[in-house]
């Protein structure tokens, strides 16, 4: 469903992520684990264009993304949640997942959202900086949802969000994994919320690929050796 081929990116003439390949199965989850730094978030916004590849190919389903605008690539059923969640704080959380529709040609949210995401549908008249921390990640992959993509990105979704939330989330992401078929992509440094959620596990370092495994038979300590300082 996503398959990227010699990826390679680069801020000005320093080159952050080299000739990187990857295949992610149609309704596969995949945990892309790294330490800050070493290219999960450069990834995360070189797939949806905000950073502009300087070579390589990335494709959804069929469909080259490589060299579109960002709104270009959601329209091909790519959707991001980016790190630190950027909720539109002063709109209500309706608004919110409304801003999600613009691809779809719809004006209405989808009841599947807000069955979900229950607490979304209690708030959804409430602005969106009046909700938790927890709460705003919620309204944040709703809003993904609402385009109703192929393929959803997530940049560190469990920064700042205490255990209990976290776990909820693990549980969420697989349950729309189950119900929409879609694949699913997390950057993460956390490992117990990446061996909750995720099919397998890549480890990142220093812009390059060094560790790809499934989630069962994992070797625990030889991923965390890479996520620690």
């Amino acid at each position: 469903m996503l398959s990227v081929e010699n990826l390679c990116a680069a801020y000005g003439e320093s080159e952050v992520l080299h000739s990187l390949d990857l295949d992610v199965k149609p309704a596969e989850i995949v945990a892309i684990m790294g330490r800050n730094g070493m290219g999960k978030t450069t990834l995360m916004k070189t797939l949806m264009g905000i950073v502009p590849e300087k070579d390589g190919d990335a494709k959804v389903g069929e469909t080259s993304i490589a060299g579109m605008k960002p709104h270009q690539r959601v329209s091909s059923g790519i959707a991001y949640v980016p790190q630190g969640r950027m909720i539109f704080s002063a709109m209500t959380v309706r608004e919110n997942i409304e801003t999600g529709l613009t691809s779809t040609g719809s004006k209405t949210v989808p009841e599947d959202i807000y069955e979900l995401f229950p607490v979304l549908l209690e708030m959804k008249s409430r602005r969106g900086g009046n909700l938790s921390g927890g709460q705003q990640q919620q309204l944040a992959i709703a809003r993904a949802l609402a385009s109703e993509p192929k393929v959803l990105l997530l940049d560190e979704p469990t920064e700042g969000i205490q255990p209990s939330i976290i776990r909820e989330m693990a549980r969420t992401l697989r349950k729309i994994r189950d119900q929409k078929g879609l694949t699913i992509i997390v950057s993460e440094q956390v490992l117990s919320f990446a061996l909750d959620v995720a099919d397998r596990v890549i480890v990142i370092e220093n812009g390059t690929f060094v560790h790809d495994t499934p989630r069962d038979g994992i070797d625990e300590e030889r991923v965390a050796k890479f996520l620690s300082v």
